[in-house]
């Protein structure tokens, strides 16, 4: 199979619906939640999670940017094997309800209550420096 594009890994992404966000905790470990992905957006580099401002991992985020996404499917979900992708990135803070429309889906509201207007939420924006996937037999690199 020739190398995957950005675009062949945003058609995969959409079909898993959480990845671990993982963040540097203050002692300096780190630590990894699930998190809901949003497959109805497509996937261009930049991933979208919603929290509460409140959270400890966004209180990690803000003190230290840099995280990573894991990813994973089933054996056969994906008319295959199990498919593994690994993101390293930057997150950044989103406090804006424009915004928030754009990456808004039902399934959140189960989260917040309120939709965009739930008190104390942010978007947090992975945007990717490196993306790794395996499938199978294959392996490589998307160029984020």
């Amino acid at each position: 199979m020739a190398q995957w594009t950005l675009a062949d890994l945003s058609k995969k992404m959409a079909k898993l619906d959480f990845a671990m966000l993982g963040t540097r905790s203050a002692d300096g470990g780190i630590t990894a939640r699930p998190m809901s992905n949003n497959g109805d957006v497509d996937y261009d580099g930049d991933s979208y999670f919603f929290a509460y401002g409140h959270s400890r991992k966004v209180a990690e985020i803000r003190a230290e940017p840099q995280v990573s996404l894991g990813y994973t499917g089933p054996v056969g979900m994906l008319g295959g094997p199990p498919l593994f992708i690994a993101i390293e990135g930057r997150a950044t803070l989103i406090d804006d309800r424009a915004q928030f429309e754009a990456h808004w889906t039902r399934d959140l509201d189960r989260y917040f209550p309120e939709g965009i207007d739930t008190p104390d939420v942010v978007m947090i924006r992975v945007h990717a420096q490196r993306i790794r996937y395996w499938d199978g037999g294959e392996e490589g690199a998307v160029a984020a």
